[in-house]
């Protein structure tokens, strides 16, 4: 059998066969619909029916589509869950694919293939945060990473060996990253940060070739002007430019020139510190938790996604974390200002985005309106800032990249109205006198309408027919209905001579007439050359704002940095925090430190914060805190804590303490906490001991190490001893500041020994056989670690607590008399049970009690039911006569 395969689905195969790797939204009228097995995957991820469309090869067809209209939803829904989607449109109007013959297709073509890296649009993306597409390269040994935001046209590229890969994307937390065909084993890499990873070929990342890309992206015959650049970061950037080529087929976004970042440029934390510390993610997965979520007070897109990225990339420039610190605290003692300054802030609308979608042809009147009213309200702000003396050289510098928009602001008032519709299509978007003759087409468009409806009146009184009505579709155009009991007045002279009939359907008769068919020629060409002369408006503003691209994007900048330092001002004077002192020296002194993100949980919960002191120096030199104490008494939070201000004095903000003083921090390592890694096959201790490893492996001199509770994974002995071996090597090999966790008490013994470790202990206190935990930290050691009434407190069985002080008291005895031997003799003597157990085991002196002896006198097996329930009554009684049977002799 010949399976014929109409002309639609031939050009449907076709078209799939160039983009295999992709689901397909094959547009049919006002669907994007899908077919075969992209048809049973888009059904299944999006739960929409799956229908069928004719056969072939014997089989049916599996068929599903999505309204266009809708089509955004839809694609968010399967970008999330890791699709690709290529959009083929009709290409021409099926009018003219007729002219071709009765059974000619309308032309399609993919127009854009869609990618968790190359979103635009604003439903599909988090205004607040940043949407990368990444590459990684490598050239002659030489790696480097390149990233590019199209919604916003920020590009920047570094150097990056492969084993830093891991931390820098945990750091950039891209959606998308590109990797050469002969880098497939890097794709776990990539797998583990969130992104996804898309395997390109090798020429796409050909160095030569890429620099011819790049300077035909920017229009210039030399990248010396940007910058220089090793062959490593040019193929990076190359594959960027080559992939948005492809999924953008070949209309490439606003694309602004790289800015080359150096890799001692920020503090180093890789991936496993950031899941730690709740950097930008709480422990979730979303912003809820975060210190990001704690800090973000700002009030545009663009300063959120600036906050994000310094709090991920803290700086090490001690003059650019100054001048930024400097602006903070300028703003946070000029209340009047700051508010001002946040007041016309909110109104800015995120212009960055808006002027990427223009670049792109995806852009709307909106984004038209969102260009006029950022400009105009940064004239507005850069106003402000002119009449500050004194000025921190941060903010002027913001302040002159604020102006110099007046024509095209006052191009943008003048043509466009102050709420313009969402699609250019549906027009209106053009202010009324900015263009004489689209106001008159407009007049009689619009009077048309009137027109009509007069028309409409007119025709109900001359036939007697009241409900009649004129209406409009797009096959007919404009017709006259009535209903089918009113047809036969209509079709019978003297009416039929005026009313010419066009259509019956099943309750209807439609109608016109010559004045109908004139007037309705009159209005369709009014209303089509408005908006014809409507799209002319919206390309020629489009082309002016594009033209200022450049301008218009160091003026949304500026407007991030300002937001930035006004946001950190009012957090630093709502929270009481401190500005921090941040030197090139070795210090880490810090006082009433807080943790910020439990300081709000705990105020909501109208609980007060124990604040503590951290000193991580002696004099210039670094130092280490061995930090014991029991559980829940705070330890991991202070841990934490001095990590986090760490983190916001290098971004530039104020920090929650009283005080506080830091030497430049170049890495920050934290491994607090580890679960199983089942996936790769480790279990906790050795997720431990890799993150322990890389720890060790790297930390330098003005790093800051934060360890909690190294070698509980493993036997009690073992672990005491590679946290003991771990500790000496920090203090001896490293040399850098740290906070190490332990109930190893046998440790403390090690402040003894090492000149830089120092003991301390978070403070807690017996009151009537409870704990109460104090939550203070203060210098000494911790006697024990009260994880028996920890226990209780978790609400264990009240006879596994009590067997578990028995066993405790036994080991302690067992350690004071004699070591290990006799600790284990002890335990081999412990009861199963403790004494006050009423089913206790007695010693062979003991004589039994009056139950057991008349259980032992009974044969189970011979009651009858009636006999058993009054032998549980007879026992019960036993039970509660006072026993007379002596108590047994003393075990000691």
């Amino acid at each position: 059998m010949t399976d014929t395969v109409t002309p639609m689905m031939a050009q449907y195969l076709e078209i799939k066969g160039q983009h295999a790797d992709a689901i397909l939204f094959y547009r049919m009228g006002d669907f994007y619909e899908m077919f075969f097995d992209d048809a049973v995957q888009a059904s299944a991820a999006l739960d929409i029916a799956l229908t069928k469309r004719g056969q072939h090869l014997g089989a049916d067809i599996p068929m599903c589509g999505v309204p266009v209209h809708a089509a955004e939803g839809y694609l968010l829904a399967l970008i999330r869950k890791g699709f690709r989607v290529a959009i083929a449109e009709q290409m021409e109007d099926p009018a003219e694919a007729k002219k071709r013959g009765s059974k000619s297709v309308v032309r399609r073509d993919v127009v854009r293939l869609v990618t968790p890296g190359t979103l635009t649009e604003d439903s599909l993306l988090e205004a607040r945060r940043h949407n990368y597409l990444a590459a990684f390269s490598e050239v002659r040994d030489a790696g480097a990473l390149a990233w590019v935001d199209i919604s916003t046209g920020e590009m920047r590229v570094m150097p990056c060996p492969a084993v830093r890969l891991g931390p820098e994307l945990a750091r950039l937390a891209p959606r998308e990253v590109l990797l050469s065909e002969t880098q497939a084993a890097l794709c776990p890499v990539v797998t583990e940060s969130g992104a996804v990873d898309t395997l390109r070929p090798r020429s796409g990342f050909d160095s030569t070739g890429a620099e011819r890309r790049l300077c035909g992206l920017w229009s210039v015959s030399t990248l010396d002007g940007f910058g220089a650049f090793d062959r490593a970061e040019l193929s990076a950037m190359g594959a960027l430019v080559d992939y948005l080529d492809l999924t953008q087929r070949g209309r490439l976004p606003l694309v602004r020139p790289p800015v080359r970042e150096l890799a001692g440029g920020l503090m180093q934390i890789d991936a496993a510190t950031r899941r730690s510390l709740e950097i930008t993610h709480g422990s979730n997965g979303g912003r809820d938790g975060s210190l990001l979520a704690t800090v973000d007070r700002t009030v545009t897109a663009a300063g959120a996604r600036l906050l994000e990225r310094r709090l991920s990339g803290p700086s090490r420039d001690l003059n650019l974390i100054r001048q930024r610190l400097i602006a903070v605290r300028s703003l946070a003692e000029n209340a009047r200002l700051r508010d001002q300054l946040r007041t016309l802030l909110k109104a800015v609308p995120d212009m960055e985005r808006a002027q990427s979608r223009l670049a792109l042809d995806r852009g709307g009147p909106r984004d038209l309106a969102a260009i006029r009213d950022g400009l105009y309200h940064a004239v507005e702000i850069a106003d402000i800032l002119a009449g500050w003396q004194d000025a921190p050289v941060l903010l002027g510098e913001a302040a002159r990249s604020l102006t110099g928009h007046d024509a095209l602001v006052s191009l943008l008032r003048s043509a466009v109205v102050s709420d313009p519709p969402l699609l250019l299509r549906d027009g209106g978007f053009v202010a009324k006198g900015f263009d004489s003759e689209l106001d008159e087409t407009r007049a009689l468009r619009d009077e048309g309408r009137g027109v009509i409806a007069r028309m409409q009146a007119d025709y109900a009184v001359e036939t007697g027919i009241q409900t009649l009505k004129i209406k409009h579709n797009n096959v007919l155009g404009y017709f006259i209905e009535v209903t089918d009991r009113h047809a036969e007045r209509m079709m019978t002279p003297p009416l039929s001579e005026r009313y010419i009939h066009r259509q019956t359907t099943a309750n209807q008769v439609r109608f016109t007439t010559v004045a109908l068919s004139a007037l309705e020629t009159r209005i369709l060409n009014a209303a089509s050359h408005a908006l014809q002369l409507e799209r002319g408006h919206f390309q020629s503003l489009q082309s002016t704002v594009l033209a200022s691209s450049g301008a218009i994007a160091q003026t949304s900048r500026a407007l991030a940095e300002i937001d930035v330092a006004c946001a950190l001002a009012d957090l630093a004077i709502a929270e009481h925090w401190c500005e921090p002192i941040v030197d090139d020296s070795h210090a880490f002194e810090i006082s009433g430190g807080r943790h910020p993100v439990v300081e709000r949980a705990l105020r909501r919960a109208g609980e007060p914060f124990v604040a503590n002191d951290c000193l991580l120096s002696t004099g210039e030199s670094p130092a280490i805190w061995l930090l014991t104490g029991p559980n829940m008494a705070g330890k991991s939070t202070f841990l934490r804590q001095n990590a986090l201000i760490a983190v916001l004095a290098q971004a530039g903000s104020f920090v929650p303490a009283d005080s506080v003083r830091i030497g430049l921090v170049s890495q920050l390592f934290s491994r607090v906490g580890a679960s199983d890694d089942l996936a790769r096959g480790r279990s906790t201790f050795m997720v431990e001991m890799v993150e322990t490893a890389g720890i060790l492996n790297q930390a330098d001199a003005r790093a800051l190490v934060i360890l909690d509770e190294i070698g509980r994974g493993t036997a009690t002995y073992d672990g005491l001893s590679i946290a003991w071996a771990v500790l000496e090597h920090l203090h001896d090999t490293n040399r850098c500041r740290a906070l190490f966790a332990t109930h190893y008490h046998e440790m403390t013994t090690l402040a003894g020994r090492l000149k830089a470790v120092e003991n301390a202990t978070v403070s807690v206190k017996e009151w009537q056989g409870e704990v109460i935990f104090l939550h203070e930290v203060r210098k000494g050691a911790a006697d024990r670690s009260y994880g028996v009434q920890v226990a209780r407190l978790a609400g264990l069985p009240s006879s596994v607590v009590d067997r578990a002080r028995v066993v405790l008291e036994a080991l302690e005895k067992g350690e004071r008399e004699g070591g290990r031997t006799r600790t284990m003799a002890l335990i081999d003597d412990l009861p199963l049970f403790s004494a006050a157990s009423a089913a206790a085991p007695r010693t062979a002196a003991a004589p039994p009690s009056q139950v057991e002896d008349r259980l032992h006198k009974i044969n189970v097996d011979d009651l009858s039911p009636r006999q058993a329930l009054e032998l549980l009554y007879e026992l019960r009684g036993l039970m509660a006569k006072p026993d007379q049977t002596p108590a047994p002799p003393s075990s000691r």
